[in-house]
């Protein structure tokens, strides 16, 4: 169907070209009522796995779990993995909450921290000794700042003592993440997955587990709600502790396996492309400017760009044209915009999105 607007939002974002079809086919087969105990759902939940797993070659040991949020990941992963200590590599707004999170949950949380639009290289981190958990954001969100696959697999190779985890809430499946070397991932469905909000999905190896195993022995809390032993037990038998998000469930595994019908690689190719000509026209028009100065730590799927005339006046100017761009995140509100380059935004769309910011 025709969509009278555009997106080119953080998240929630675009949606998927054929999300209303999925839609309707969850719908027509009143999928909406039937028991998260059933055969039929464990068979959607089985097909939504196993094409995540191609689409992101996840390991067949690993699980892949289904939450309510990304956020409620945060509060899971730290209370499943840590005792004492973890440490956060924090240069934005949602890395920062990741950090807080694990403060609030009392535990010892250190980090490296870096000015705004600025990233993280493998050769400048240093891990506290007694870190348990590493935690990364492979994308931030806030600042339009990537964080390199290979500096993530190098920072865990060199600590391969501790558990690393990795934030890729706003650019799964673009990262090409060695899921034999990281230990956990997580991200939520209304980024590059072109879906509404509603349901995260939290990738785990045994490592992860065994560590939730010893701290809950110990008589450590490592949540009421659904911990991580619970969710894998549960998911091992494609299904969840409670009623999950079952039309999230169901759809995610269409589009994911539409993706692999399409191809990885392809996919990822068409999205650096797409950053590639936003950045290379944002570098050249007067009165903007790139947030991130380093091209290796431009995002590939959110590019943050500094404007001279206050940001709400091209967001005003665009939405007027049936195109909702973000403005800057926190201190950047008035003077950044944010555009998604989301597997949902296409190349056209791309395209007349900045013939209508050459008319501005």
């Amino acid at each position: 169907m025709s969509r009278p607007q555009v997106y080119f939002t953080a998240g929630p974002a675009e949606l998927y070209p054929k999300f209303e079809a999925y839609l309707q086919e969850f719908v027509d087969l009143q999928i909406g009522s039937i028991s998260h105990r059933s055969g039929q759902f464990k068979k959607i939940y089985q097909h939504t796995d196993e094409q995540l797993r191609i689409l992101m070659n996840i390991p067949t040991e690993n699980a892949i779990m289904f939450t309510g949020s990304a956020s409620e990941i945060w509060e899971k992963l730290v209370l499943s993995t840590v005792e004492h200590e973890s440490f956060h590599l924090v240069n934005g707004s949602f890395s920062a909450k990741f950090h807080q999170y694990a403060q609030m949950l009392q535990k010892h949380a250190t980090c490296f921290e870096k000015p705004l639009g600025q990233g993280f290289s493998y050769g400048e981190i240093v891990v506290p000794e007694f870190a348990e958990l590493i935690c990364t954001t492979q994308n931030e969100t806030s600042t339009g700042v990537q964080m390199r696959e290979a500096d993530i697999h190098k920072l865990k190779r060199s600590n391969n003592d501790k558990l690393i985890a990795v934030d890729m809430v706003s650019s799964a499946p673009i990262p090409n993440l060695d899921f034999s070397v990281v230990d956990t991932a997580f991200f939520s469905v209304q980024k590059s997955f072109g879906m509404p909000a509603g349901l995260g999905v939290w990738i785990a190896n045994e490592r992860c587990l065994e560590k939730a195993k010893q701290l809950k022995t110990k008589g450590i809390n490592i949540g009421a709600h659904h911990d991580l032993p619970t969710l894998w037990k549960f998911a091992k038998e494609y299904q969840n502790p409670a009623t999950p998000n079952v039309m999230g469930i169901f759809i995610l595994g269409k589009i994911a396996e539409d993706m692999n019908k399409i191809g990885i690689e392809k996919i990822r190719k068409e999205t650096d492309e797409k950053a590639k000509k936003l950045y290379k026209y944002f570098e050249n028009k007067a009165g903007y400017s790139l947030s991130v100065s380093e091209s290796e730590q431009r995002s590939r799927t959110v590019a943050v760009i500094n404007t001279e005339k206050p940001s709400s006046e091209i967001i005003n100017y665009l939405k007027g044209k049936n195109m909702i761009i973000g403005s800057g995140y926190g201190p950047g509100k008035d003077s950044q915009i944010r555009i998604s380059n989301f597997i949902a935004n296409s190349a056209e769309q791309i395209d007349n999105l900045l013939k209508e910011v050459e008319k501005f």
